[in-house]
């Protein structure tokens, strides 16, 4: 296999993992909606920084401790599960709290860097915390690395490969949101992404917290 192979390759896994809807896609599309744009594009960014910390991690070897520690890989999950269900409680919480209360709405792209910050920190903790996502860099990384290719190498560019192909899918979903929300009015639409959300996140981390190895 070359280069090249192995890259056109893990691209179209990473394609197929990517639009799969999920937490990611879930968390940009309620960032663009309630927070607009910018908020949007810094959780993709944190998304970003997570699954790429978790490719190096894995590239190197770090991450296998996961496979190899049933404690290591519970404690883990209990901590992601435990920081999704409080994630999803809180959106949910705000959702109905926000009910009537339109006015409050952020405006669109509001120069809060502070809450810029918190938007790349939710997404980069979402990836951070969540074990499945190295234990899929430890199962497909070591598929993709070509003889002689230096594993660290070959491990941080398909984590970069990945990360361009969820950029590109994170544009998709903020420009799709945008013209929702022009379409349905924004804080309408805040309200269902957010509860939507919300119940993603928290039964997701139920799942996460209940399910066996």
């Amino acid at each position: 296999m070359t280069i090249a192979q192995a890259l056109l390759s893990f691209s179209v896994v990473a394609a197929l993992l990517t639009v799969i809807p999920g937490l990611d896609t879930a968390l940009v599309l309620r960032a663009a909606v309630s927070r607009g744009r910018g908020h949007a594009i810094a959780a993709a960014l944190g998304i970003g920084a997570g699954c790429l910390a978790w490719g190096v991690a894995a590239a190197v070897g770090a991450s296998a401790l996961l496979v190899a520690s049933e404690t290591a890989y519970r404690v883990l999950t209990l901590a992601g599960a435990a920081y999704l269900v409080a994630l999803g409680a809180q959106l949910l919480w705000t959702s109905f709290r926000r009910q009537g209360d339109d006015d409050r709405l952020p405006a669109v792209d509001s120069p809060d860097r502070g809450s810029l910050w918190v938007s790349w920190l939710t997404g980069l903790g979402t990836n951070i915390l969540n074990p499945k996502i190295g234990v899929f860099y430890v199962a497909t990384i070591p598929q993709f690395i070509p003889d002689g290719m230096s594993p660290l190498l070959m491990g941080i560019l398909l984590a970069v490969v990945h990360n361009v192909i969820g950029m590109l899918w994170f544009a998709f979903v903020i420009a799709g949101a945008g013209f929702m929300v022009r379409t349905l009015g924004r804080s309408r639409f805040a309200r269902v992404a957010d509860r939507v959300t919300g119940i993603v996140l928290v039964g997701f981390g139920l799942r996460l917290a209940l399910q066996h190895r």
